[in-house]
């Protein structure tokens, strides 16, 4: 900071009450009132009239009365600046800096105190000490440029704002490489010892101090040059906003109307110069300026506009990004989960418009499959700040289910994320109802839960025993398809296997000219035979091969050893009387008796999980009987 020292005389102003005098044998003969202060000064004794243009023309205009009265109320800066200008009529020392030139030089300016008057007079000393001191350095000229707050009108009119601005621009520009003045970086981490170059960033917190018009003015007029890419522009914006936004995440003070109104203004001339670059700010600061335009209440327009441009970046945001307070008094809850359920839906909405439905052929699958992993990422996301909320002890299952609800099927490859939330959401809330769990747990899909999720929700007591069912019910399906295609596997190689001839059969396929193939019984009474064991065996393939053909597994057609040909299930067709074999029919409504009595079970409330899983487990069972049965 550079400062003018002018003058030589110590400070003979006094106070007594409301009347400042300057010490001195001879008699004021001056009265100037300025607002509640009264000045005893000299009109001709000390060279106060002669250098102030407008002391000369009031003076001449009172006439030759030897004591003159002035009111001066209308003088920019105050009484403050009217007495740095008659200080330096009396040859007082003062001190200019930037801190005290725009009121001096404004004063000066309204008093007239130009070089026509007098050589080397007040004005020309200010544009002097303003050209080639204050402008010249990077925090004079911020700090100067911040006091015109108080007189915008004189600043503007004299053309200290314009200046003060081209000469922070131009300091803007310039390569970090060659920047060589004082500047304020205060990031965590960052030390000049460690770091000898400049960061790019460097100048965004000393022009955070200033007004938010002064800092819309600097930051347009260097997005204009195109000078500085758009992620130095946006975080630019981000420091302004962390310096002068209020902290949505603390209690909101008690503040009145006008801090609400300045603090609207902020966020609104902010969004208005987030570059067009979806790269320019993080979504982080989005959701974030998101969430303290929700508790101001800005206007439509610049929500609007937040919500879009979070939207556009929803799926690289973290689970912090969407935790805010909610500061609604009608709401018990903690956590605003309303606001997370309007940026999901801006989010669907701008996902739909931009389906890749529309795309080119050639496009297309890459299409897909960026929205696909982009939808991923999101629901996710949206996830795991469903395990945050649900701790919440205040936060409603409609809100929960809602939210969870509004993401699409294919946003969730698994559903082991959002069962965890529901067994945390239960955990938290003992005392919730039956209809509240059922409506909990009807978002669940158990078809699309891990092995490991699913043997926890079967021992889970915290979950509707509709739930635990259903997750047994599909466990059975899993099993049997399981061993279903262990099964085909087996047969499949049985079947295409070289096998070796037995004497007999060799020398009847030479002899005779006829292709036998031996059936799979008698291969199981060869290698009996081979073993010293002269009966069929019937291994583990023939056996799920009778459990699984009532359901149309297989398709190769097998001779038994009487000669009688079975065929599997989708090649039979139907009897004459237009029903299905009795095997199949027996089996359809053995699984239907199955799930009637859990029906029943549940509606009457008897029993109890383990009663479920052993009823389908027996219901297994008896099918499986029967099926051996019908093929004995």
């Amino acid at each position: 900071m550079k400062f003018m020292k002018i003058g030589t005389k110590p400070d003979t102003f006094c106070t007594e009450e409301a009347t400042r005098t300057v010490i001195s044998d001879v008699p004021s003969d001056l009265l100037i009132q300025i607002n509640n202060i009264s000045y005893l000064l000299h009109k001709l004794q000390f060279p106060l009239v002669p250098k102030c243009g407008l002391l000369q023309r009031l003076c001449s205009d009172s006439g030759d009365s030897e004591k003159v009265s002035i009111e001066l109320h209308d003088i920019p800066g105050g009484e403050d600046a009217f007495e740095l200008c008659a200080k330096f009529c009396y040859g007082i020392t003062i001190n200019l800096s930037a801190y005290n030139f725009v009121p001096a030089f404004c004063a000066a300016k309204f008093l007239r105190m130009t070089e026509s008057l007098e050589k080397g007079n007040f004005v020309p000393k200010l544009e002097a000490f303003f050209n080639s001191c204050i402008l010249e350095g990077w925090k004079d000229s911020i700090t100067t440029l911040e006091t015109t707050v108080k007189l915008p009108e004189w600043s503007e009119n004299l053309g200290i704002i314009r200046k003060c601005i081209d000469s922070i621009v131009e300091k803007i520009l310039t390569p970090p490489a060659k920047v060589s003045w004082s500047y304020t970086y205060t990031r965590p981490g960052y030390t000049k010892k460690q770091h000898h170059s400049v960061p790019k960033d460097w100048w965004t917190e000393d022009i955070s101090d200033l007004d938010v018009d002064l800092f819309r003015c600097i930051i347009t007029a260097v997005a204009s040059t195109y000078m500085l890419p758009p992620q130095l522009i946006g975080e630019a914006l981000h420091v302004y906003a962390c310096r002068w936004l209020p902290d949505t995440t603390r209690p909101p003070p008690q503040t009145d109307e006008q801090f609400m109104e300045k603090n609207r203004r902020i966020v609104d001339t902010i969004v208005s110069m987030i570059p067009g670059d979806k790269r320019a700010v993080c979504v982080g600061f989005l959701l974030r300026l998101l969430i303290v335009a929700n508790y101001l209440g800005v206007s439509p327009v610049t929500k609007t506009e937040l919500l879009r441009r979070s939207s556009l970046q929803l799926q690289e945001a973290t689970v912090n990004d969407l935790i805010s307070p909610s500061h609604s008094p009608t709401d018990p809850e903690f956590y605003d989960i309303d606001l997370v359920v309007t940026v999901l839906q801006s989010f669907l909405v701008l996902w739909r418009r931009q389906s890749p439905a529309a795309a080119s052929a050639s496009e297309l699958n890459g299409s897909r499959a960026q929205f696909l992993g982009t939808m991923r990422k999101v629901g996710k996301l949206i996830d795991s700040y469903l395990q945050v909320v649900a701790m919440d002890a205040n936060m409603p299952v409609s809100k929960l289910v809602s939210l969870a609800e509004a993401l699409p099927d294919i946003a969730r490859e698994d559903h082991d994320d959002i069962y965890k939330a529901i067994n945390i959401y239960l955990k938290e809330h003992g005392d919730l109802s039956k209809a509240d769990k059922k409506r909990l747990c009807r978002i669940l899909d158990c078809q699309k839960l891990s092995p490991e999720v699913r043997a926890h929700a079967v021992k889970n007591e915290r979950l509707p025993l509709r739930t635990v069912v259903q997750v047994l019910f599909f466990e059975q399906d899993r099993d049997r398809a399981s061993n279903s295609k262990v099964a085909e596997t087996h047969d499949h190689h049985h079947k295409h296997k070289l096998l070796p001839l037995m004497p007999s059969q060799s020398q009847e396929l030479f002899s005779t000219g006829k292709q036998t193939v031996p059936t799979s019984r008698e291969l199981d009474i060869h290698h009996g035979h081979g073993h010293g064991h002269g009966k069929l065996k019937l291994g583990a393939a023939d056996h799920h091969d009778k459990f699984t053909s009532s359901r149309g597994d297989h398709s190769t057609r097998r001779t038994n050893v009487a000669g009688k040909k079975d065929y599997p299930l989708h090649l039979q067709t139907k009897r004459s009387d237009g029903k299905f074999p009795v095997g199949t029919e027996r089996k359809v409504v053995s699984s239907t008796e199955i799930q009637e009595q859990v029906e029943h079970q549940l509606e009457t409330g008897s029993g109890s999980k383990l009663d479920a899983k052993k009823m389908i487990q027996r219901g297994s069972r008896s099918d499986h009987g029967r099926d051996k049965g019908k093929d004995r």
